[in-house]
């Protein structure tokens, strides 16, 4: 591809999100950035939060994880459909009975001020390190194979990504972000579909000659048994569940964009269309991956040493020119969806839980916007910094960090959630900190010593729900009748 292409072709997709941004955001103010009016159609959602949900890590990480046994995965994604009811029947309706715009003002009005705080701080700590690592990848693979070549510094790259998306979130907020997630969407599932295609012609593979090149492959494994493994099936399950509660149904990210919905009915409408479209999205991303590590083996391509660069190395290098376009298409939208809705509800949780801005009366809406636009612009300078400090120190697979650090910083809010919402219990809530920060230190301890004290045991992403449990647990040790 020739730098102007590529130029060209990014240029043209952000002029687009401008252009939705600028349609959107006429005559916004704080509840539009917060909650978009809570007049955001529910199909416009759901499609949107498909794109949001797979992002940059499933676009790109996924497909070259697949040669490690990683299309075990798919027992995480049909869990995902248990942990998606239990938000649809549990959390979304507290959410929309208390009528809140953070989540996690539950935590005050249940459990107490320090248990609030604590939340809210794990949240933005959580969604800092996730969008920064989200965001890293894709614009690491631009970097790689775009600007490097350009000599354009690392940080030059991000701070531009970052400035863009500041300049069409920073009025709309999620009013704009439920239809720039539509566009977003759209183009990473045509990236998907269409590399397949691509691959299956180079491969001179018919529809049903792929599917069964794929059934066959060595790569196709989907349930392994032995109990003791990391990957065990069971596990798996058990983890996407929990995984799709905390990250979706305890995210302020992700229930952000549910909360637009005009009622809780469209809200649930929303999580369960959304819940069921992931799966053969999945199921596509996988036999991606198969497909390309497939084609390396036929074609004698040396797979890199860090997998999440398989898939841009063939597309970019291999495919051809189109081929090499459609595939930056999809990566830009990944890094835009990776990191706009979280710029925006990082905003949100500071604005509400830190600075209580929907309850300042001393200043005027319109200071309110200014404030807010501020922490928007500072939200996005760490973001920022985050991610040129993980490309210093970066060093495994980006999807294996981000699941284990959601472990330790999600496995927190699973376990005050869960008491505030399943017990009558009050607490003593000054302790409430150093509980949500000892239980992550014994999980830590534990998972790193399993294989010893366990007969070969291996923690995997269950270590979120044994986290929640210590959480769990400890508030009952605080609390009384």
């Amino acid at each position: 591809m020739s730098p102007n292409s590529i130029l060209i072709t990014f240029i043209v997709y952000t002029i687009l999100l401008l252009l939705i941004s600028w349609l959107t955001s006429r005559k916004a103010n704080n509840e539009s950035f917060f909650i978009g009016n809570r007049q955001s159609p529910w199909f416009v959602v759901a499609y949107g939060m498909i794109g949001a949900s797979l992002s940059g890590v499933t676009f790109i990480s996924i497909p070259g994880d697949v040669g490690s046994s990683f299309s075990t995965y798919m027992m995480i994604v049909f869990g995902y459909l248990v942990g998606y009811a239990v938000i649809a029947e549990v959390l979304l309706p507290l959410y929309y009975r208390l009528k809140l715009t953070s989540i996690y003002t539950f935590l005050e009005q249940r459990l107490g001020f320090w248990s609030y705080k604590t939340g809210a701080f794990y949240f933005i700590l959580s969604r800092v390190i996730g969008a920064s690592f989200r965001m890293f990848l894709v614009v690491n693979v631009m970097q790689l194979f775009v600007f490097n070549e350009w000599g354009v510094p690392f940080w030059v790259t991000v701070i531009a990504f970052i400035i863009l998306m500041v300049l069409y979130t920073y009025r709309g907020g999620i009013k704009t972000i439920v239809w720039t997630d539509t566009l977003q969407t759209t183009f990473m599932l045509a990236t998907v579909v269409v590399s397949i295609v691509l691959l299956g012609k180079e491969m001179n593979l018919g529809a049903g000659e792929m599917i069964k090149t794929i059934a066959e492959s060595k790569y196709s494994t989907v349930l392994i048994a032995e109990w003791e493994h990391r990957y065990f099936f069971l596990k798996q399950f058990i983890s996407g569940a929990f995984i799709a509660i905390v990250m979706t149904g305890l995210d302020q990210d992700m229930m952000q964009k549910n909360l637009s919905c005009r009622n809780l009915k469209d809200a649930k409408k929303n999580i369960y269309s959304m819940s069921f479209a992931l799966i053969p999205m999945n199921i596509l991303i996988l036999s991606l991956g198969v497909l390309l590590y497939v084609y390396a083996e036929a074609n004698g391509i040396h797979v890199p040493e860090t997998t999440d660069d398989l898939f841009p190395l063939i597309a970019l290098k291999y495919l051809g020119s189109f081929a090499g376009i459609v595939f930056l298409i999809g990566l830009i939208s990944a890094a835009y969806s990776s990191a706009d809705s979280a710029l925006t509800s990082l905003t949100t949780s500071f604005s509400i839980d830190f600075l209580r801005l929907d309850k300042n009366e001393k200043l005027t809406e319109k200071q309110k916007i200014n404030l807010r636009q501020l922490i928007h612009i500072g939200v996005a300078t760490t973001v920022t910094i985050v991610i040129i400090v993980f490309n210093a120190i970066n060093d495994s697979s980006v999807i294996s960090k981000l699941f284990t650090i959601a472990g330790y910083t999600y496995g927190p809010l699973l376990g005050m959630f869960t008491f505030g919402i399943y017990t009558k219990r009050n607490l003593n809530d000054k302790f409430v900190p150093l509980i949500a920060i000892l239980s992550p230190v014994i999980c830590y301890i534990i998972s790193s010593n399993s294989s010893t004290w366990f007969y070969g045991y291996e923690f995997g992403f269950e270590l979120l729900l044994l986290n929640g449990l210590f959480v769990f647990l400890g508030l009952m040790i605080i609390s009384r009748k």
